[in-house]
């Protein structure tokens, strides 16, 4: 077919002159994701001049059912969401919502049990309630928390790294056993997920080595370093792209060096630049293959980017340093348990900056100074009215008040 300087996909337009040169035409059906001419790739919609029956590929995420706790998924053209049942919220209704909500400066609030909750504190805030400012030079990471969310901060997208970048960045490992299992360093995505086909870029720690993964849209390159030499206190990692090539340096360890399959040369990525951890940290989003289970724990500091040899080093955000959002982040080496006291056999746990009291059998509240009744569900052991009947407190035990057509000491005869 000559196409006289225009280049068509899926099918010519039709005119008469080309039904009697070539009989009958079937256009294609199907996808065409990334397009390439001459080691240029043309953005399909966006540099199209015309164009005829197109429709946006859905990838059927819902065929995988990924909604948790009852949801509902529902697609669109372009997106994918879960419809969450009452009590439930997240991406993928993972979570439990708080009926009465005491967190301030948009904290994240997860009941802790039926009455208590535990506030997870935004970027720049500390504290039970998130009420206390911090600064935060040197942001330290706590990895997964006990409720299934981790600490990270969100950047602006890195513009212009198409085709070229470099990144250099320090960490500091909380511990060296629970630091090296399988957490997340750095992510950006096309979609801010790692869906099959998707572009990404993605740094982490596995097994006590340095795993760096791309995608330009053609398969998944990976480098893995030699294993961490833990008696350093600081590990420095320096790391880039060149089309398809990219690199890895590791502390004092040789530059290692892998070539991306197919022959696509460019890294589509439009999310946030995710450091530590991820919003909403469920390893089904992110990319199959070197899959991070865990957020990071530990301090990274002195972030730096490039996506030119002619540039300096920056580093992320807009304004150059600030992120856009994050939670559970607190200041390299600052204890947010050294400003609580929980009371009454009350253990302090943190992570990052978020703080609460895990309270002893039989308390509860903020600080654990509440006393738990005998007819509520905390209670140990429980009462054992039944259901439909109302438990009532007395000075020494309880009685249970029965609905009409029951007897009995708890209500349990007809």
């Amino acid at each position: 077919q000559i196409t006289f300087g225009s280049i068509f996909l899926g099918k010519v337009p039709v005119h008469e002159e080309v039904h009697r040169c070539a009989g009958q035409i079937y256009g294609y059906k199907g996808c065409i994701r990334d397009f390439q001419v001459n080691h240029k790739e043309l953005f399909i919609i966006d540099e199209a001049l015309e164009g005829r029956n197109v429709e946006n590929c859905n990838v059927p995420v819902c065929d995988y059912h990924p909604c948790h706790n009852g949801g509902t998924c529902t697609s669109d053209e372009e997106n994918w969401y879960c419809e969450c049942p009452k009590l439930y919220t997240g991406k993928l209704c993972q979570f439990a919502t708080c009926d009465e909500n005491p967190c301030g400066n948009g904290a994240t609030c997860f009941p802790k049990s039926r009455r208590d909750a535990v506030c997870l504190c935004p970027y720049g805030r500390s504290g039970i309630l998130c009420s206390d400012a911090i600064n935060i030079t040197q942001p330290s990471f706590s990895g997964t928390d006990a409720f299934g969310y981790t600490s990270f901060l969100a950047y602006s997208t890195i513009p212009n790294i198409t085709f070229y970048y470099e990144f250099r960045l320090k960490f500091q490992l909380s511990n060296h056993h629970s630091a090296l299992k399988d957490n997340l360093i750095f992510f950006t995505g096309q979609k801010g997920q790692g869906l099959n086909g998707d572009d990404f870029l993605e740094l982490g720690l596995r097994n006590g080595r340095v795993v760096y993964s791309y995608n330009l849209g053609s398969g998944t390159a990976t480098i893995i370093s030699k294993p961490l030499d833990l008696t350093l206190n600081v590990h420095v990692i320096h790391l880039g792209r060149n089309l398809q090539k990219g690199w890895l340096k590791v502390d004092d360890q040789k530059n290692k060096t892998v070539t991306s399959p197919g022959r696509l040369v460019g890294l589509n990525v439009f999310s946030q630049f995710y450091l530590g951890g991820y919003h909403e940290y469920t390893p089904e989003l992110l990319p199959k293959g070197p899959r991070f289970k865990n957020g990071f724990q530990g301090c990274i500091f002195e972030v730096q980017v490039r996506t030119s040899l002619n540039q300096g080093f920056k580093s992320p955000g807009t304004p150059e340093g600030h992120p856009n959002s994050g939670r559970s982040v607190g200041q390299c080496k600052n204890s947010p348990c050294s400003l609580i006291k929980c009371r009454n056999g009350g253990k302090c746990i943190e992570t990052g900056s978020t703080v609460y009291c895990d309270c002893l059998t039989g308390w509860k509240g903020a600080f654990c100074t509440e006393t738990v009744s005998v007819c509520e569900p905390e209670h140990e052991p429980p009462h054992l009215c039944q259901q439909g009947s109302t438990c009532v407190p007395l000075p020494n035990g309880y009685t249970c008040h029965c609905p009409l057509g029951t007897t009995g000491t708890y209500c349990e005869q007809g």
